[in-house]
């Protein structure tokens, strides 16, 4: 059968005794990076006197998780098996989905244990009470994918939750800043670690702290939702714009539901 199996996040004490147990007796365990799990496997033994009896390590990550699973005998699966990332909980902006198709297409069993997860985290410690948020993962790094991204991050309605690498933080506050400086926000990084720390306060008033600080760490950053009442437009207010016909086909196709070259073809 076949473990996920979340990691700490920092604080080797946050694994569970279920996935200490599994870590213990497991005979394969595909992970992320081999030599990150053989580093947590040998920390978590000297802390809680296991005697891991692993005896293959095999690395299944986003770039090569096409190729091992079509390789991968099925019969690996009549022992005890589990899937690692590196750090947290596995299919949540780390490898695995593939992996639980793969499992489904097969008729593999498996299970999915609970553990650390740093987007939970933040949006826990935020104060941002909602009964919803929304999950983005990583922005794209750059180009008009992440302007778009990020327009939807902040207009969306929901409180909302983004990871960002440290060198790119600035820039991210950089670009928030320029769109909605007022907007709150939270900000924790190097979650559970050593060198945890965390920030509330303005885009504007975050922007300010961060060039005084120690920006090495992962980031996870959480945007306070902001509901604004949005004016609807009738298809009488685009008849009247004095636009091209092809512009005011667009238009006419979201208001409508009707395709453009439909719009288009009444307007002529």
């Amino acid at each position: 059968m076949l473990h996920f199996v979340p990691t700490p996040i920092g604080n080797l004490e946050d694994i569970s005794f279920r996935s200490l147990r599994l870590l213990k007796d497991a005979k394969v365990i595909l992970c992320e990076d081999t030599r990150v799990t053989k580093r947590l496997l040998h920390l978590l033994k000297e802390k809680h006197q296991i005697l891991p009896r692993v005896e293959r390590f095999i690395s299944l990550h986003s770039h090569n998780e096409k190729e091992i699973l079509k390789e991968l005998p099925i019969e690996i699966f009549d022992d005890i098996v589990l899937y690692v990332s590196d750090a947290g909980m596995p299919c949540v902006s780390d490898p695995g989905c593939a992996l639980i198709n793969y499992c489904k297409t097969h008729n593999i069993p498996y299970d999915i244990l609970p553990g650390a997860n740093a987007a939970l985290l933040a949006y826990a410690s935020s104060g941002f009470c909602d009964t919803k948020f929304l999950f983005f993962g990583f922005l794209p790094h750059k180009g008009g994918d992440r302007a778009e991204q990020l327009k939807e991050v902040l207009y969306n309605g929901y409180v909302t939750i983004v990871y960002e690498a440290p060198h790119r933080i600035l820039k991210l506050i950089d670009q928030l800043c320029t769109l909605e400086p007022n907007r709150e926000l939270y900000l924790i990084k190097e979650a559970t670690k050593l060198h945890q720390k965390s920030f509330r306060g303005s885009v504007s008033e975050i922007q300010t702290i961060l060039k005084t600080q120690n920006i090495k760490g992962e980031w996870v950053v959480v945007i306070k939702n902001e509901k604004k009442e949005l004016a609807m437009i009738t298809i009488n207010d685009i008849l009247k714009l004095d636009i091209p016909k092809k512009q005011a086909s667009k238009l006419l196709s979201k208001v409508t539901g009707k395709s453009p070259k439909e719009c288009y073809n009444d307007l002529l």
